[in-house]
Parts: C-alpha cells; sequence; structure tokens
C-alpha cells in the first residue's frame, strides 16, 4: 500500500502544481473540489465532499499545512484506494491539468500520446522527493532501455559528454526537460518518428502496464478444438489474450499462481512449436510461431511462476528498487563522509581556537613579563640610587677615616722602627723555617709517591700472580683445547712481558725517589741544624722577640706591644738569669 501510494502521488504533485497558477502554494477551492471528485471518480473511491468542505472551512493555506490539501488527500482519497482501478486513465487524468502548462510541443519530434508515456514512465522512475526530479542513473538506465528496443548499441561516451556539458551542481531532470531530452533525437541517432514511438511503447508496457513478453500466437479452443491466433500479454500474474494488438476486443484470460506449471509438448496434428499452460481451472494448448518463439515463452512464463512462488516483484521493479536502494546506501555513506568531515572540521576549529587562546595567554604572559621587566629595572634604577647615596656616605666616612690614621701614623712611625729590627731577625728566622716546611713538604712528597710506586708494584706482582696462575690453568688443559688457547696464552704473556717491563720502570722510579729522599733528607737536615743556631741565637739575646712555636695551654702574659711571646715559667727563669747576671757585676 505504502508503494501504491508513493506512485499515485506523484502524479498529483504534477496536477496540483499545475493548478498552482502563480507558485505560492496555494490552490482555490473550487480548482480542488473538481480535482478530488475526478480522483475519486478514477481511483473508485468514494467521494464526500462535505468533508472536503470541513476541511478547508476557515482556511485558505497551501498543501504543506496542517490544514492543506494533502491532509485531506491521504485521509479521504489515498487510505482508501483498493488498486481496482484504471492506472492509465488515472495518469492521462493528472497529465491533461499539466501538460497544458509544462510541454512544448514546437520541437519535440514526440506526439502527445509518445510524452505521456514518457511522462508516466518519469513518474515510475523518478525519486520520491519533492520536487520530482530522476536522477542521471534512471535516465542512462531509461535511455538504455529506449536504444535497445530501437535496436540500436549504447554509446556511454555520448551520455558522459551530456552530463559534463550539464552545471557541476546538477541533480537530475524535471519531467519536461526529459521529455525534450528524448524529443530531441540526442540519442535516438536519426531514427524516424515511428521507430522511436515503438521504443517508448514497448519501454511504457515494460515498465508501467508490467508486460513482461507478448505477441501473436496460436491457441486451440475447449470446446470446438480449433486453434485462433490470438494476441498474448503476459504480465506478473495473468495472460490474457485479445482478438488483435490493439487490445480493444478482450477473448480470454489465465490466472497465474504458484501451482502454475508450463511444458513442451510435441508436434501434432499438424502443429509445431507447441507448448501447454497448467493452471487449477485450465490447461492451454499453445503454438508458437518457431522454437525461438517458444522457448521465450516458455521461460518467460516458468519466470513469472517462479516469482509468484517467491512472493517477489516483476523484474523491472525490483531492479529499480536495487538502484534506489544502492544510491540511498552510496547517499548514507556519502553523508556519513560528510558528517565526518564536518566533525573533522568542528575539531579543526577547535584546535584553531584552542591555538589562538594558547596565543592570547602567550600575548597575555609576553605583557606581564614585559611589564614585570618595567618593574624590575625600575626597582633596579631605585637601588641604584639609594647605593649610590650609601657610596657617597661611605667615601665621607672613608675620609674621615683617611684623616684619623694620618693623625696617628706619626705614632706608627716609632712603632715601626722598634719593630723593624725584630722584622729583621723573623724574616731570616722565617725564611729558616719555609726551608725547613718545604724540606719536610718534598720528604712527605717522596713518601707519597714511593708508597704509591709500593702500591702499583703490588698491584703488578698479584695480576702478574694471577696471570701466572692462569697460565697454569691454560697449561692444564686438555689437548683439544690446546691450539684454541695458544694465542691467549701469547697475548697473556707478552701483556705479562709489558708487565715485567712496567715493574722495572717501577723499580727504577723507586731508586730515583730513594735518592730524592735522600737529598730532601740532607737539605732537612741543613735547614735543621740553621734553625739550632738560630734557636741558640735567640736563646742568648736578650731582646724581645723568640722563635714562633705552638703556644701553652697556659694563660699569655700582655705587654705593652702585645701578647708575651714567653710563658710565666720562663719569665721567671730569665728573671732569675737577670738576677744573677746583676749580682755578678755589682760584686
Amino acid at each position: 500500500m505504502g508503494s501504491l501510494k508513493e506512485e499515485l502521488l506523484k502524479p498529483i504533485w504534477h496536477a496540483f502544481t499545475a493548478l498552482d497558477l502563480d507558485r505560492s502554494g496555494k490552490v482555490s477551492k473550487s480548482q480542488l473540489k473538481v480535482l478530488s471528485h475526478n480522483l475519486c471518480t478514477l481511483l473508485n473511491v468514494p467521494h464526500d465532499p462535505v468533508a472536503l468542505e470541513e476541511h478547508f472551512r476557515d482556511d485558505d493555506e497551501g498543501p504543506v499545512s496542517n490544514q492543506g490539501y494533502m491532509p485531506y488527500l491521504n485521509r479521504f482519497i489515498l487510505e482508501k484506494v483498493q488498486g481496482n482501478f484504471d492506472k492509465v486513465e488515472f495518469y492521462k487524468m493528472c497529465w491533461t491539468l499539466c501538460a497544458k502548462k509544462n510541454l512544448t510541443r514546437n520541437t519535440l519530434l514526440l506526439s502527445d500520446d509518445d510524452a505521456f508515456k514518457v511522462w508516466v514512465i518519469f513518474n515510475f522512475l523518478s525519486e520520491d522527493k519533492y520536487p520530482l526530479i530522476i536522477v542521471p542513473e534512471e535516465i542512462e538506465y531509461l535511455l538504455k532501455k529506449l536504444t535497445e528496443a530501437m535496436g540500436l548499441g549504447w554509446h556511454q561516451e555520448q551520455f558522459e559528454h551530456y552530463k559534463i556539458s550539464l552545471d557541476n551542481n546538477w541533480e537530475g531532470l524535471s519531467a519536461w526537460e526529459l521529455i525534450a531530452l528524448i524529443g530531441s533525437g540526442q540519442f535516438s541517432k536519426g531514427m524516424d518518428s515511428q521507430t522511436v514511438s515503438m521504443a517508448i511503447n514497448e519501454v511504457f508496457n515494460e515498465l508501467i502496464l508490467d508486460v513482461l513478453k507478448q505477441g501473436y500466437m496460436w491457441k486451440k479452443g475447449h470446446r470446438r478444438k480449433n486453434w485462433t491466433e490470438r494476441w498474448f500479454i503476459l504480465k506478473p500474474n495473468i495472460i490474457s489474450y485479445y482478438v488483435s494488438e490493439d487490445l480493444k476486443d478482450k477473448r480470454g484470460e489465465i490466472l497465474l499462481d504458484g501451482n502454475c506449471s508450463v511444458e513442451a509438448l510435441p508436434d501434432k496434428d499438424g502443429r509445431k512449436c507447441l507448448f501447454l499452460i497448467k493452471s487449477l481451472e485450465k490447461c492451454f494448448e499453445i503454438s508458437a510461431s518457431d522454437k525461438k518463439k517458444k522457448q521465450e515463452w516458455i521461460q518467460a512464463i516458468q519466470t513469472t511462476v517462479n516469482l509468484l512462488r517467491l512472493n517477489s516483484p516483476p523484474p523491472h521493479k525490483e531492479a529499480r528498487q536495487k538502484r534506489k536502494e544502492l544510491r540511498q546506501k552510496l547517499q548514507a555513506e556519502h553523508e556519513e563522509l560528510e558528517r565526518q568531515m564536518k566533525e573533522l572540521q568542528v575539531a579543526n576549529e577547535n584546535k584553531q581556537k584552542e591555538l589562538e587562546m594558547v596565543r592570547k595567554q602567550l600575548e597575555e604572559a609576553a605583557a606581564r613579563a614585559s611589564e614585570e621587566e618595567k618593574k624590575r629595572l625600575q626597582t633596579q634604577v631605585e637601588l641604584q640610587d639609594r647605593f649610590s647615596l650609601e657610596l657617597e656616605r661611605e667615601k665621607m666616612i672613608r675620609q674621615k677615616m683617611e684623616e684619623q690614621v694620618a693623625q696617628k701614623s706619626t705614632q706608627l712611625e716609632q712603632y715601626l722602627l722598634r719593630v723593624q729590627e725584630l722584622e729583621e731577625m723573623y724574616k731570616q728566622l722565617q725564611e729558616a723555617l719555609e726551608d725547613e716546611k718545604q724540606a719536610r713538604q718534598d720528604e712527605e712528597t717522596v713518601r707519597r709517591l714511593q708508597a704509591r710506586l709500593l702500591e702499583e708494584e703490588s698491584a703488578k706482582r698479584a695480576e702478574l700472580e694471577k696471570w701466572h696462575s692462569e697460565q697454569l690453568q691454560t697449561i692444564q688443559v686438555t689437548e683439544a683445547e690446546k691450539q684454541e688457547l695458544e694465542n691467549q696464552r701469547m697475548m697473556k704473556e707478552h701483556a705479562l712481558q709489558v708487565a715485567m717491563q712496567q715493574l722495572e720502570q717501577l723499580e727504577l722510579d723507586r731508586k730515583q725517589a730513594l735518592e730524592q729522599y735522600e737529598e730532601v733528607k740532607k737539605k732537612l737536615e741543613v735547614a735543621a741544624n740553621k734553625t739550632k743556631s738560630w734557636k741558640d741565637k735567640v736563646a742568648h739575646h736578650e731582646g724581645l722577640i723568640r722563635l714562633i712555636e705552638p703556644g701553652s695551654k697556659n694563660p699569655h702574659l700582655i705587654t705593652n706591644w702585645g701578647p708575651a711571646a714567653f710563658t710565666e715559667a720562663e719569665l721567671e727563669q730569665r728573671e732569675k738569669s737577670w738576677k744573677g747576671k746583676r749580682g755578678n757585676s755589682e760584686q
């Protein structure tokens, strides 16, 4: 029912748009009443004029609104259609309304009847969306059918050139553009109008009237048993036969279902090319004109019966449905691809926004950094000003200190004269101490060098012993491994020779270090003797200095020139020696 409704809506849409003269989507009530009455008459549906009046009682809107014509058409007409109506007469009524307005006959090579049939075929092949168009795939299918019916070959390149010549945004042709295309003779290659008309009629019979096969054959009567020539028409569920091909005098029909069968018969009674059609009620003997026609009719009838058993639609409708499903699938894939592209575009835009936000944040951070840099420079300038003030203050304080130092410099001159002699003696003693210190450092260096050489010698000896042990282990290996280990032994012997040379070199270094140690020891003895002689001089001197030595832990004495260089016991001993000398001098 759904497919029948869609099939009927297309010619009704043409009729309605033809009545909409100003293309506003609105048609007068009187015209809608006439259209509805004609539709009900042709579709064998009871007409209810009261329902139409109530439906359009207080509204004058177009068919797309809630109170428009489409709701009334669906409820009161299309839902009541049972399929027992003359489809061609229905199409002719709608064609009569729209052809006057849209059809241009001046340049057409088609008759009105051929144009009508092309218009009906357009409604069958067009898409189920409005305004109606026929897509390029269906145009190619129709043109192929017409060229085959005219006995011509199909040239795909010509059709591709035709598509290229059109606009890139071209989605398909309207009914009138399709009629103009076929009527222009562009794809009929100079065929006469009669041949084109026969091809259109053949395609019309197949696609619209569901004529699967037709032609003259002889039929045997059931009562008189005589043979009569009839025009047979095979449809999906019936075989009708007429007196002639003008279809004016119908003589009978053969109902087909899944229980019917067809089989070939042998020639008899002077008749050839016989076959038998078995139905539930009767059996029909048919005679074809030749064996080829006989085989074609048997195959066509058997195919029809098989489709009835499978409850499948006619081949052309099934093929149209498959093409439509394929287009829908491709459209869905295209929409999915567009959706993915949009998602990628949105993701790209979001990423661009994020990058823009990051750029703004970087600019803000740079601005903040610039502001902080300005503040830092300002702070630095302030600190420099503060430091310059403090420097000026320090200079003034320094000048005052210099004046004070100048005043005390005179006092220091006397003190310097007093300590000059002591400084000279101190320098000489310092030189002797430096020599002794240098000698001790040299001795320590020699000792460390000797210790390091001894450690290296012991390490080399341990390594030699290890290599020796490894060499002994290598010698104890089996005879089968000797050849393989010979190279390793040679390398280890070479390393052993190198180590022996290093050991000899270390021995020489150790001897040189001992010689250096002896020389340093001699220097140390000389420095010790010098130090001892200086100590004796200082001991006999009555002056104010003594050798710098580690001080005692006892409290130190304080003199006019600072901490004393001797302890209290030493002071007592010296006082005793001074008193003794003084007593001897008095005596």
